[in-house]
């Protein structure tokens, strides 16, 4: 069966090491559109983070989709919401209470990619997020959060090394009554936990009236796993963690050597 959807993840994936999207990555999926095949960019980042690579690939309108917030968020390329979950005020305050205990910088994000923190010394993590995003940066305690904020997600960010000596801590604290993933080295995340990029995909998917055997997933890191087990065909990237390697089914080249080109050659252009 023809691949007719094809989800692929932005960081380490679709950009480069430089955060750029590579000439052959533009062509190849640009391609793939012209053939009828829809391209889903599945990300942590939200809408406003993704937009500027919707519009460089030409990906428009109502009828192309993108999944945001790691799953937590399905919507057409235009804004229209087609489902949303989450995090509760009471999640974000054991956030807040957590990252004061054991001194670990966190932010939550709103729908409308606004972000919040109580950290008075705002993580340089956090910074980054807001710029991709084109948000503003809050100072907030949960308790002073505007009535109208829907949350979405929370990361706790730092170093790699910060990361690893309260991730297990982290997952026992919030793991049952959330969905908690570490997107990268520096970034572990806390969302609802019914939500997942795999989830979002079979959702869309339903949708769409599309098999599991006619979307392909690309990505590289550990939240990408859920998409690559739904999946028809899984490819992760040569430079991708050996956790996700492990639930590919085709290894492609890195994102620095037009790995997203390589793949949708391999099993949409050229097939």
């Amino acid at each position: 069966m023809s691949i007719k959807l094809v989800a692929i993840d932005i960081d380490d994936t679709l950009l480069n090491s430089n955060h750029q999207l590579l000439a052959s990555t533009k062509t190849s999926i640009q391609q793939a559109l012209a053939a009828g095949v829809k391209v889903v960019l599945c990300s942590g980042r939200p809408l406003a983070g993704v937009k500027p690579f919707l519009d460089e690939l030409g990906i428009e309108g109502d009828q192309q989709y993108v999944i945001t917030f790691n799953g937590s968020v399905i919507e057409s390329v235009s804004g229209q919401v087609l489902a949303q979950s989450g995090i509760s005020r009471e999640t974000y305050q054991a956030i807040d209470d957590y990252s004061q205990k054991y001194h670990l910088s966190y932010n939550v994000l709103d729908s409308q990619s606004r972000i919040y923190t109580s950290n008075l010394e705002v993580d340089p993590i956090t910074v980054i997020q807001a710029r991709e995003n084109e948000a503003g940066v809050f100072i907030r305690k949960p308790a002073e959060l505007p009535a109208d904020v829907t949350l979405i997600k929370a990361v706790f960010g730092g170093t790699a090394v910060e990361l690893d000596q309260n991730e297990t801590r982290v997952q026992q604290m919030f793991g049952k009554t959330n969905y908690v993933v570490r997107a990268a080295a520096r970034f572990l995340e806390v969302m609802h936990r019914d939500v997942n990029k795999g989830k979002a995909l079979a959702r869309l998917a339903a949708v769409l009236n599309l098999e599991a055997s006619e979307i392909m997933a690309i990505g590289d890191e550990q939240n990408d796993i859920t998409m690559f087990d739904y999946a028809g065909t899984a490819v992760v990237m040569a430079n991708g963690s050996e956790l996700a390697k492990k639930h590919a089914d085709f290894e492609t080249r890195s994102n620095d050597e037009d790995g997203i080109a390589f793949a949708l050659e391999k099993y949409i252009t050229q097939a």
